[in-house]
């Protein structure tokens, strides 16, 4: 089953790396508001039905993939 987890800074916390690219796109005359920077992480994972694979790419997540003080995650799973 593939995963999709899109990883992100949680609201209130800094985020060097989108206050640059905001600054950027303004420079260049797009007019944007807050940007945040993330990661998107593309997994295949071997588990009986969706439910597991979540719970297992949820484990991923909180053990790996994301810091859980600092950063949110998505789970989108497709078939």
């Amino acid at each position: 089953m593939k995963a999709t987890v899109l990883v992100r800074p949680k609201q209130g916390i800094l985020d060097p790396q989108g206050k640059a690219v905001e600054s950027s796109m303004r420079q260049l005359g797009f007019a944007v508001g807050e940007t945040r920077l993330g990661r998107v992480v593309d997994l295949e994972v071997e588990a009986a039905d969706a439910a597991a694979a979540r719970t297992e790419v949820e484990r991923m997540c909180e053990q790996l993939l994301a810091n859980p003080l600092i950063e949110s995650y998505e789970i989108e799973l497709d078939g």
